[in-house]
């Protein structure tokens, strides 16, 4: 039994989707059971209650023997990680998969990043096996600019000229259900791994700007957002420290941005990870 976290969610519902072609079976906690109601009547075991709620937890580990932990970025993520650790060693759990991010790093300044090494390491002392999937900037984050990019063929984000690599969520999903399902290399397991995934090329927005004007056969421009615009506009959508650590993030991400790729998906998944010019391709009906 693999207990998920976050199927309601755009990374944890992929993962779970792809677990299910696997044949894997599944149990997820989610807060809302209307929003599971594929997901249960695909066969996966549905706990409803909040992740926050000890009992809960307990309830939803109960004979578990692999968990995968994904929560949303949060004022209290990492208290909630923590005791979600706490009790997986308690129910016998074998192996934990964490969400984390490439940003997580031990010198990490920006509030999110900090949370989820902070988390990592509480997880690394636990005495569980553990991986950590570590990917870069989502793809599918770009489909928030979709209806700017088909009426005005332009978007804008607060990122100025930053870096990325990255990644495609499908492609996430399927590393996260390898390391939950798969033999590992040599067949030596997933367990104390750390897979950093990012997609197959470092792209500025312009060049991701580029690459939206040749699959559409038209002009799209991406601008530069000022933080304090991105600031307005969020204010009153997230909490405030919530949009507080969104900010520092993307501050993060314009100021110092990706120097590399990895070849993490390719050693995992045996192919190469599906490319801007891929995804701009499989979201057409989005865009035009």
């Amino acid at each position: 039994m693999i207990l998920l976290t976050g199927v309601t969610g755009k990374t944890g519902g992929e993962t779970a989707q792809q677990l299910l072609q696997k044949g894997a079976r599944l149990r997820a906690l989610v807060r809302d059971e209307s929003k599971a109601a594929d997901l249960k009547a695909a066969g996966v075991e549905l706990v409803v209650g909040d992740v926050s709620d000890a009992d809960t937890v307990q309830r939803a580990l109960k004979g578990a023997e692999k968990a995968f932990l994904t929560l949303p970025n949060g004022q209290h993520q990492l208290e909630q990680e923590k005791q979600f650790t706490d009790l997986a060693v308690a129910a016998g759990v074998k192996h934990l998969v964490k969400m984390s991010s490439m940003e997580a790093v031990a010198h990490a300044e920006t509030p999110i990043p900090r949370a989820h090494w902070a988390a990592e390491e509480y997880i690394r002392a636990s005495g569980l096996a553990w991986t950590m999937i570590k990917p870069n900037f989502f793809m599918q984050n770009l489909l928030a600019s979709a209806a700017g990019i088909r009426t005005n063929r332009r978007f804008s984000l607060p990122m100025g000229n930053g870096t990325t690599g990255m990644a495609d969520i499908r492609d996430i999903g399927a590393v996260c259900a390898e390391v939950l399902t798969g033999p590992g290399p040599a067949g030596k397991g997933h367990a104390g791994q750390s897979y950093e995934i990012t997609g197959p090329e470092v792209l500025t927005f312009h060049a991701v700007a580029e690459r939206f004007t040749a699959v559409l056969g038209a002009k799209v421009e991406y601008v530069p957002m000022p933080m304090d615009q991105f600031r307005a506009r969020m204010t009153g959508v997230l909490e405030p420290w919530h949009l507080n650590a969104v900010c520092e993030l993307f501050r993060e991400i314009a100021e110092t941005g990706l120097e590399h790729t990895t070849d993490t998906f390719k050693r995992l998944i045996g192919r190469e990870p599906t490319s801007v010019t891929q995804f701009i391709q499989d979201h057409m009906t989005l865009l035009k």
